[in-house]
């Protein structure tokens, strides 16, 4: 029997919107956003970013959770994954009885036609959908819509014989989901580039070659299957994980841009380079945003909200770093006193051991303090206005101080 799948929704949004609230929403950050995005407590002030926290594909993502288990209350009712990568709405949606497969004692091989399973905002492979199907489970596929037209895109460069060179984390759920669209075609081919450096490593492959045995040995499992680099970057076509840092993506784009016209010249261009604007304009306004504040607003610290694995957030931070002392913090729990903070290092690999370290005398112990403050699309605003009550303890380590918005 093929699977039901759900992807408007289950219509119960109003039936579990006073859910939502509760769990998710906060009358301060009301405040702070209706007094011009600035609070003050005592010696200091907060000036909110303009854009920040959930993203319209999260928040839908995230209803379309509580709907499905409004919906199906006597069904087993899963996750594939993390819906979006914040541990507070990870755990509130296992609080509401949804289990994750991707948590221990957890497989999809104990699945059944009677479970309903949540597909992430990231989305899933062409392979687990498949797998999915099979069994016959319900799906409530929250995909965002920004991942999808990424995916018509590489699956359109696959059919027209380009290899889809991806600029994200290959490791990211969202990136291999995206690959995995290219190998829908039997010619199908990708490539994951992380930065600059292996784009520009590429590169220069494409202009020069080089040893094939190097090349693979560098980038393993970031190629297609039986990847050959002498056929299979002929023809490219770029596309991003739509959580990358954007000046990273168009510049990176343009590397490849660059090493086509070196090697094949500019009137055959065409046939050897496609691109694509594969930003996701959420990611974008959120970035522009801390540039925006970063411009117009003196700041002695950031405080940059936000899930360690998430890699929006981090990429917000280290938009930050390039301009202020910034500390990317997991949430309020973060802030342990006006003289020790707990946060993620800047640029630290989403895959150390250690994600978190400390650090003293973050916060200046005199006079006035400006402090900027932004939250990744997958921070709701409950985490964001308790890192704002948690500052405002901050203000006068004489004393607690009057908050006023």
């Amino acid at each position: 029997m093929p699977s039901l799948i759900f992807r408007k929704g289950l219509d119960l949004k109003e039936a579990v919107a006073d859910e939502l609230a509760s769990a998710y929403h906060s009358a301060l950050v009301d405040q702070v956003r209706a007094a011009g995005h600035r609070h003050v407590a005592g010696r200091l002030t907060i000036h909110l970013a303009r854009e920040f926290g959930f993203c319209y594909g999260v928040d839908r993502a995230v209803d379309y959770a509580y709907q499905a288990r409004r919906r199906f209350p006597d069904r087993r009712v899963f996750l594939t994954g993390e819906i979006i990568h914040n541990p507070h709405v990870n755990d509130q949606l296992r609080a509401a009885g949804i289990r994750f497969l991707s948590d221990p004692g957890e497989s999809v091989d104990r699945l059944d036609a009677g479970d309903v399973v949540i597909l992430p905002a990231f989305g899933v492979s062409v392979g687990d959908m498949v797998r999915l199907e099979a069994l016959g489970c319900t799906l409530v596929d929250t995909t965002c819509g920004s991942v999808l037209n990424v995916w018509k895109n590489v699956a359109r460069y696959a059919a027209d014989g380009f290899t889809a060179v991806i600029h994200g984390k290959v490791h990211h759920e969202e990136t291999r989901a995206t690959a995995s669209q290219a190998l829908k075609h039997p010619k199908g081919r990708y490539l994951v580039v992380l930065d600059r450096d292996e784009a520009g490593a590429v590169g220069d492959y494409i202009r020069r070659g080089a040893d094939r045995a190097a090349f693979l040995a560098r980038f393993g499992d970031a190629a297609s299957p039986d990847f050959d680099p002498a056929r299979d970057l002929e023809r490219v076509g770029c596309a991003n994980q739509t959580t990358m840092l954007m000046s990273e993506s168009l510049e990176i784009g343009e590397m490849f841009r660059r090493a086509m016209v070196d090697r094949y010249g500019e009137a055959a261009l065409g046939e050897h380079f496609r691109a694509f604007d594969t930003i996701c304009s959420a990611t974008q306004e959120r970035q522009d945003a801390v540039i925006a504040l970063l411009d117009e607003t003196p700041l002695d610290v950031m405080v940059v909200v936000g899930g360690y694995n998430s890699s929006n957030t981090c990429n917000l931070a280290r938009i930050c770093a390039e301009r202020v002392r910034t500390f990317h913090i997991a949430d309020d729990r973060s802030l342990v006193s006006a003289a020790e903070i707990r946060h993620r290092p800047i640029g630290q690999p989403s895959t150390s051991v250690e994600p978190e370290t400390i650090s003293r005398d973050w916060l200046p112990a005199e006079g006035p303090v400006s402090i900027g403050l932004t939250a990744g699309a997958s921070t709701p605003n409950n985490i964001v206005g308790r890192v704002i009550a948690a500052l405002g303890r901050f203000a006068d380590a004489r004393g607690p101080a009057h908050s006023r918005t």
